[in-house]
Formats: C-alpha cells, sequence, structure tokens
C-alpha cells in the first residue's frame, strides 16, 4: 500500500475513533511505551517546582473563544473548554500537554473529529510514542503514533503540538532537561556527598604514649565506646593518651552554594525568575507588580501565544477566522498588581470612559449591576480638544455659585 493511502486511511480512523473492526487504540492514553520512566521529576526537587509552576499557572489561566472581542461558544470552544475528553477537564488537558512539553521539550495530543470535521475529543500522547516525518510527495508534516501492535498516521492538522525552541531543520523541540544533564549529575554528586558525609559516624584518634598489644587494644577501644555513649559525647583524655576527632567534609554552606547555583541555572533554562524558585537574594524587582510583569511578558506570552496559534489553526475551520474568531487567554489577572495598583488603574479607566462600571466589577468577580452602570462614563474636569474653551465650565462660575453670589462678570 502506498504511503499516501496509508496515511489517508490512519486519517480516518482519527476521525472515527481509537476503536473499530480492525483497529483498536483505545489503550494509547496515559500509558508509557517503552516501559521505562526516565523522568527527572521525581528525583530533584527544584525541576519539579519550576514545572509544575509553569504547568500550573497554564492550566489556571482562563481561555475563551472571541469573536470581534466578544466572547462566544460553539463546538469546538465546547470540547476544549469544558470537555477535552471523557477522562480529563480542560484544567487537566492543558496540565498534562504543559508538564510534557517542560519535561521532553514536546507535547502532544490528538484530535478526533467527527463526520463533519468538526473536534469532538482532544486526548494527549505520550510523547516517546510521537515521531515526526515529512511526506516526501507533499512535503507535508505528519505525526507517526507507536502503539504496542500498530502504527498510525496523523496529519499535522490533527495534531496538536507545542514544544519548546528548535533549530530550522529540526521538527521536534529541545528538551530542557537534556540542557540540563549537567546541572542534574552535579546536583546530584553534591547532595549524594553530603548526605554519605552527614551519615558518617563520629571517629577520633587514639594516640598512647606506649605500644599495645591486640588484646589490650580491643579492650581500650571497646571502653572508649562505652565511655562516651553514657557520657553523651563527653571523653575523659587521660595522661599519656591522645585524643583526635576526624572531622566530617560536610559543610553546609557548600550545600546551600550549590542549590544556589542549581537555582540559578533551572531558572535560566526555564526561563523564570529565579525568586520563583525561592531563592530571594540577589532580587531587582521593587514590587510584585513588576515581578509579575516580567514573568508574564518574558515566560508566559510566548507560550500562550503558541498555545493559541495552534488552537486556532487546528480546532478552527478557515471560515470561523474569517468572521473573526479566536481563541485568547486572559492573562489580565496577573497584571492586576496589588490593591493600591488596582484601585488607581481602575479609577484611571473608569474617569477616561475607557471601561464601564460593570466590567470593573466583572474583573473584580462581582455581578454586573445594569442600568447607569452599564454605560460609559467621563470626569467633569475633561473635555474633548475640538471644543470650544468658551463653551467649559469655569471655575470661577462654580466657585461663585457655590457661595451664592452671582455669575461672575
Amino acid at each position: 500500500m502506498k504511503l499516501w493511502q496509508r496515511t489517508r486511511r490512519a486519517a480516518y480512523m482519527a476521525y472515527a475513533g481509537w476503536k473499530g473492526s480492525t483497529w483498536d487504540f483505545s489503550n494509547w492514553f496515559g500509558r508509557t511505551f517503552w516501559g521505562i520512566d526516565n523522568s527527572q521529576l521525581a528525583t530533584n526537587e527544584t525541576i519539579f517546582s519550576v514545572i509544575s509552576r509553569l504547568a500550573n499557572t497554564i492550566s489556571a489561566l482562563p481561555i475563551k473563544l472571541h469573536q470581534h472581542y466578544d466572547v462566544i461558544q460553539n463546538e469546538a470552544s465546547d470540547v476544549l473548554i469544558n470537555e477535552p475528553n471523557q477522562n480529563m477537564s480542560s484544567f487537566d488537558l492543558l496540565n498534562a500537554l504543559e508538564v510534557s512539553r517542560n519535561e521532553t521539550g514536546n507535547g502532544y495530543a490528538i484530535i478526533l473529529r467527527d463526520i463533519r470535521m468538526r473536534p469532538v475529543e482532544i486526548i494527549p500522547l505520550d510523547p516517546s510514542s510521537v515521531t515526526e516525518f515529512i511526506n516526501k510527495d507533499d512535503s507535508l508534516l505528519w505525526y507517526q503514533v507507536q502503539g504496542e501492535q500498530k502504527n498510525m498516521f496523523v496529519s499535522n492538522a490533527d495534531m496538536i503540538h507545542v514544544k519548546h525552541i528548535r533549530g530550522p531543520a529540526r521538527i521536534r523541540g529541545l528538551s530542557p532537561l537534556k540542557v540540563l544533564a549537567n546541572t542534574i549529575k552535579y546536583d546530584k554528586a553534591v547532595q549524594e556527598f553530603s548526605l554519605a558525609e552527614m551519615e558518617k559516624k563520629e571517629s577520633f584518634i587514639l594516640k598512647y604514649a606506649a605500644n599495645v598489644d591486640s588484646e589490650k587494644r580491643d579492650r581500650i577501644i571497646a571502653d572508649f565506646r562505652r565511655y562516651y555513649a553514657e557520657n553523651g559525647g563527653i571523653l575523659f583524655q587521660e595522661q599519656g593518651v591522645e585524643v583526635t576527632e576526624l572531622k566530617k567534609q560536610y559543610f553546609a554552606s557548600d550545600t546551600l552554594a550549590s542549590e544556589r547555583i542549581t537555582r540559578s541555572r533551572v531558572a535560566n533554562v526555564f526561563n523564570v525568575p529565579v525568586s520563583f524558585l525561592n531563592d530571594v537574594e540577589g532580587g531587582t524587582m521593587a514590587s510584585n507588580e513588576q515581578l509579575m510583569i516580567q514573568f508574564v511578558n518574558m515566560t508566559l506570552l510566548p507560550i500562550v501565544r503558541q498555545y493559541e496559534h495552534e488552537f486556532n489553526r487546528k480546532l478552527l475551520t478557515k471560515a470561523d477566522r474569517k468572521q473573526g474568531m479566536y481563541f485568547k487567554f486572559n492573562l489580565g489577572g496577573l497584571l492586576r498588581g496589588d490593591t493600591t495598583a488596582r484601585t488607581n488603574f481602575y479609577q484611571a479607566m473608569l474617569r477616561s470612559g475607557a471601561m464601564k462600571p460593570d466590567e470593573v466589577r466583572m474583573l473584580e468577580d462581582l455581578a454586573p449591576m445594569g442600568g447607569m452602570a452599564d454605560k460609559l462614563w467621563i470626569s467633569g474636569d475633561l473635555y474633548p480638544q475640538e471644543m470650544d474653551p468658551t463653551l467649559r465650565k469655569s471655575s470661577t462660575t462654580t466657585a461663585s455659585t457655590v457661595e451664592g453670589g452671582g455669575k461672575s462678570e
């Protein structure tokens, strides 16, 4: 069978579902195909921390389907936002994709469609089971998904693929853990050395002025151990006997310095502020608001845009996009700052007529009031530039009226 025939049939299998009369891929979901888990998440606290933070942040961001700034709902948005598949919520799907992207460099999810080519399910895959290749006949990108007994070929239009950076000749994203291989090895070696030194028992050198035979030496050692144990670690040094403690090679400062090096390297690779890994020394940000602005602009925005482009291209049709539909994550909640910063922002937006009172209430998770609260207002001391200055309300007139006097001449 020719390649295009196999891929066409496999693509139809993807549309029809995981299970049919001649195929059954239903057991692919959530499996480890090679039987080996080389994950560093369970063995390195720093990497676990940064991947957890990124995955949980992306998963918690609100995502909506917009059409010319209005929030709408259709079949594709219902699948992505409410129920990607029968076993997962939207939070679980995004969390799985982001964890896989940061752990292996690539996150994959196959899109299953109905006969009208509308998405009905989105199912994440194990990255170790997916291989990309370019079909030489038409230069299109395809994905080979390996099962326990059969393989399936999936068009790039039916595969959500989020990844880390890649070169021009690469299709797969580069794994951050491969970049951190030496750092992980160094950190593990330091921890193992420190633990080994900490677990060592107290050691001493006993120096006698005269030679002793083996029998007497054994009695001296036994007596030394008994005395040390019974007196809470206090030793009595007799005349002619010299007791010297063997120092351990463990120093807490060395471990702390090593941990700081590891945190700094991990933060650099994952492009997050080092303070997010609980390293508070050497911070340069004047406020948490500035820190969040840096995190959103330098870290989250490129990641979010990648997800949005994948969803817009592969979950929406060309007709949908021509009608102005697009998926968008809301990053505004991360940039609100503290209470003082939000209050000043809302006041400026309300007084300038840029936001309605109801819009402010909804941003603060309060129910809209309707009526006059759903209208744009502008401060009384602001005027359009083209307005005749003689029509503006003068401060002299206001003061005279308040005092009860007549109109100023």
